[in-house]
């Protein structure tokens, strides 16, 4: 009789539905953290089960935060996910795109030209699948501190505009930026009146997907081009270093999307993606390094000490970068236009 009390119970636990909000609470997480539960961006089931639980390795904050797989589709995301006053913090100058120091000593030249490189590889990449110049207009869409946008107007006399829901008007030359500081979705942008539309490393930030691609193609010109950088989940990195991989980035990052979820949500939104490229204008190294310093050392990325390594470890990987292009590292970019009515 014992016995087959603890098999019907062992039976019950297995087919019990898998319930994100009670699982958040095992994880202890600050009190003040007020969660809040969403289903899958991409076919809309709340039907999921645990993929992994991340932490905010980068600034070593407090916090376990849940993954889920949707059991419909597979798409890897954030449930239940924090609430957008209590994400704030997490988006202090402690973090990476944020930071203001520029002053590493005698290795500050490598750091702006590293920095610099950044903005030039995002430059050679959208340069190979559209012109800009005076007469063209460029919408990036979590601009952050504003480089990119600020070094194609400087090389292509492009109109810039940008959006980030954190102020960043008192970054230098942000006044040539006609800004936009909220929410994407939540602006009053003309419709079809931009001729490039990039998102580096913003997609995965995006408590609302499926409404930034409305209107991203809203207000995309027939013939533009919408560009788009994330991790990449189906990944070598993410393989080398699992919940430890830098693109779990929680709580930050609400979604992790291998090839086939990313693509399939640009195509449910209307979008054909002319170009599929298993690399992106992120350095790769950066998840290699952080990987092995998350995995091996611990949490909390200082830049002062780890600068040096970083450069001169850089070095010993130079054969590995110089392949990134066939090797899937790390990230992942698409280049799209509008699905034409007669498609």
């Amino acid at each position: 009789m014992k016995n087959s009390k603890a098999n019907k119970k062992n039976q019950e636990m297995k087919t019990a539905k898998f319930n994100p909000m009670i699982r958040i609470k095992e994880l202890g997480n600050p009190l003040h953290y007020k969660f809040e539960e969403v289903s899958c961006y991409l076919c809309g089931s709340a039907d999921c089960k645990e993929y992994l639980i991340g932490e905010e390795d980068l600034t070593g904050k407090d916090g376990a935060f849940l993954y889920v797989q949707c059991e419909a589709c597979n798409l890897v995301y954030q449930n239940p996910r924090l609430n957008l006053d209590s994400i704030k913090e997490f988006y202090d100058q402690e973090y990476i795109a944020h930071r203001k120091k520029t002053d590493f000593g005698i290795l500050t030249p490598v750091y702006e030209w590293t920095m610099n490189k950044h903005d030039r590889d995002k430059e050679k990449l959208v340069r190979k699948f559209i012109k800009l110049d005076a007469s063209k207009k460029l919408l990036d869409v979590g601009c952050a501190v504003g480089t990119f946008l600020l070094h194609m107007k400087k090389k292509t006399q492009c109109k810039i505009v940008g959006v980030d829901f954190k102020d960043g008007s008192h970054y230098p030359g942000f006044d040539q930026i006609d800004f936009k500081e909220g929410l994407f979705y939540e602006q009053n942008l003309a419709e079809e009146d931009y001729d490039l539309i990039t998102m580096w490393h913003f997609f995965e930030h995006d408590y609302d997907p499926n409404k930034t691609l409305e209107t991203a193609h809203r207000v995309l010109k027939k013939e533009g081009k919408l560009v788009i950088e994330v991790p990449r989940l189906d990944s070598v990195t993410f393989r080398w270093f699992g919940n430890k991989w830098p693109g779990v980035q929680s709580p930050q990052h609400t979604a992790l999307y291998d090839k086939r979820s990313f693509v399939a949500m640009l195509e449910k939104h209307g979008f054909v993606v002319e170009s599929y490229l298993p690399y992106g204008a992120f350095p790769p190294f950066f998840y290699i390094f952080t990987g092995f310093y998350f995995r091996f050392i611990g949490k909390g990325l200082n830049l002062d000490r780890i600068v040096i390594p970083y450069f001169f470890t850089q070095l010993f990987w130079l054969p590995v970068i110089w392949l990134q292009k066939y090797l899937n590292l790390s990230m992942q970019t698409v280049v799209c236009r509008k699905k034409l009515s007669t498609e």
